[in-house]
């Protein structure tokens, strides 16, 4: 049965140890599409002369290709899909921490717990996210799918952290339900779902199908009770 937490009490102690995604989870990812698509209208604007941000934007939100509108109308050895691409996912985005997730990892060093990222994505793009967020050094280990050669819901991503801390109790944080829950479950970690409220990237479906999961709207609705 799916669990539904308007708010819960997490009992911590030595042993724990929290794990997070990060797009969607941490952040909103659709932020950090905002944010490429102004560089890239950046980039664009002093060779077509023209401001192509708001076009973007509205191709993207009628599920038409972005970058294969751009040169489709504007293409030509300088501005191809690739380049555009590649503007895209190396930018330094201006993104920030959802409010809620900066109180609770905050909460977390306050009590000296450990944590952990599992991300997909490319090595440059999720570590600029990371060092923009201002969090990097906030996980004792990160797990990024291009440097580590897999990706969700892979279990070596996720056996990475047993393997390395024994003895210890998991908790999780996600919000893809096709695959970051997937080994989670498996394994018996804690796990929490951040419910979608319509901005994600990857939108949530027939969540009330996902057994041992906990879904919340917001990190507020959980309250952490150390124990010794």
């Amino acid at each position: 049965m799916t669990v539904k937490s308007s708010f819960m009490d997490i009992r911590i102690n030595s042993r724990s140890f929290f794990i997070f995604d990060l797009d969607d989870t941490l952040y909103p990812e659709a932020d950090f599409l905002k944010s490429g698509y102004r560089e890239v209208a950046n980039y664009l604007q002093p060779v077509i002369r023209k401001d192509l941000y708001d076009q973007m934007i509205d191709w993207y939100k009628n599920g038409i290709h972005a970058f294969s509108s751009v040169v489709e109308e504007y293409g030509d050895a300088t501005i191809t899909v690739d380049k555009l691409l590649s503007v895209y996912r190396l930018h330094f985005p201006d993104i920030r921490l959802r409010r809620d997730a900066s109180v609770f990892i905050r909460r977390l060093q306050e009590y000296n717990v450990p944590m952990g990222l599992i991300t997909d994505g490319r090595s440059i793009t999720q570590r600029n996210k990371l060092k923009a967020l201002k969090i990097e050094d906030c996980f004792k280990d990160i797990i990024i799918s291009e440097e580590f050669g897999s990706e969700k819901p892979d279990e070596k991503n996720y056996n990475f952290f047993p393997d390395k801390y024994p003895d210890t109790h998991f908790f999780f944080f996600g919000d893809n339900l096709n695959k970051d829950f997937i080994i989670p479950v498996k394994s018996g970690w804690t796990s929490f779902c951040l419910i979608d409220n319509g901005g994600n990237i990857h939108k949530q479906r027939n969540i009330h199908d996902h057994k041992h999961i906990y879904f919340i709207d917001s990190y507020d609705e959980i309250n952490l009770i150390y124990e010794l």
